[in-house]
């Protein structure tokens, strides 16, 4: 094949659904909208979501990411993350006489209820996720005496439960889709009358970008996921890129961070990026590309995402009353 020949077979495969979920864009904005309406300082629980682009341009704005609750001054607002908390954290933060925003992704919320109502009917709680990821914390909070943590089918074989008969398996909302159903089957193995949650625990958008990335892979020479490391949805595409048939694929907060090195040979570049991941960063990437010859983009749709969710009710309850007050003054 020539250079010429070559050169115009460069193409980009763009995933469709990318990027921000509902329960990243209702996290963010609750922050954005905390500082609108109360000032800056507002204090964030954890990084609101797992994306370095996102953190700094809402500390730029005036929000401060603390780990621990008690580093937080009394009388303060403190925004919970959308991985979500633990009981205790609400206890802390009542102790300090802290007001709370709850941005907590509701798909997260959904597992947590569930944890509560199994320990409540004393069932053993197999929670499929990855040790010390917030989310997991968080959930394992919700029912610490009856929550035990499988972290892959490898960890299967140590299971050990009370009643054989009385065990259900939840998960972590942004696993691989595959590795979390090969878990599950593993648990079924061993406890044939393993109950399974009443809907599937891993998020929509988790599944459906996910599903992008198989479609796109098998065709692509190199897969460039955009996303940061600590973000458990941008590392499991990587995963997924690979095992759908991508012959190289590679996780990039930035543009700048995307090595020459791996275009070597490469017609075929797949693009995605994580459910915590702005467009702008996407966008970054592709014009990247463009400036090496890659400027034929091609969209791999695998599904319409419509889902939006609600802000918070702490903040939605502040907002009416400012608006009710708007009105009653113009009125006056």
């Amino acid at each position: 094949m020539d250079r010429m020949t070559a050169t115009s077979a460069r193409k980009v495969l763009l995933a469709a659904p990318r990027g921000y979920c509902a329960g990243v864009d209702r996290a963010v904005i609750a922050v954005e909208k905390a500082l609108e309406q109360y000032g800056a300082p507002v204090y964030v629980r954890h990084e609101i979501v797992h994306n370095k682009y996102v953190v700094k341009t809402l500390e730029k704005k005036g929000a401060i990411f603390v780990e621990e609750t008690a580093e937080v001054p009394e009388g303060n607002i403190v925004i919970f993350s959308a991985h979500g908390v633990a009981p205790t954290v609400h206890e802390e933060a009542e102790r300090g006489r802290l007001a709370t925003i709850d941005a907590t992704c509701p798909l997260v919320t959904k597992v947590h209820k569930e944890a509560v109502r199994f320990a409540k009917e004393d069932y053993d709680i197999l929670l499929i996720g990855h040790e010390g990821h917030e989310e997991v914390i968080g959930t394992s909070g919700e029912a610490p005496d009856h929550i035990q943590l499988v972290d892959g089918p490898e960890d299967v074989a140590g299971v050990e439960v009370r009643d054989p008969d009385k065990v259900v398996w939840l998960s972590q909302t942004t696993l691989s889709v595959d590795e979390t159903m090969e878990t599950v089957g593993a648990l079924q193995r061993k406890f044939p009358n393993l109950l399974s949650p009443p809907s599937d625990d891993i998020c929509y958008a988790t599944q459906n970008r996910q599903t992008a990335v198989k479609q796109m892979g098998a065709e692509a020479d190199l897969v460039i996921v955009v996303g940061s490391k600590n973000s458990s949805n941008s590392v499991r595409l990587v995963e997924v890129a690979l095992g759908a048939g991508a012959k190289d694929a590679h996780l990039v907060d930035y543009a700048e961070e995307i090595d020459e090195a791996w275009l070597e040979g490469v017609n075929t570049v797949g693009v995605t990026s994580g459910a915590s991941v702005p467009e702008i960063l996407v966008e970054g990437v592709l014009e990247w590309l463009a400036a090496r010859g890659y400027d034929d983009v091609e969209t791999v749709k695998a599904a319409e995402e419509s889902i939006t969710f609600s802000l918070p009710k702490e903040l939605r309850r502040d907002l009416r009353a400012e608006a009710a007050a708007a009105v009653d003054a113009a009125e006056g």
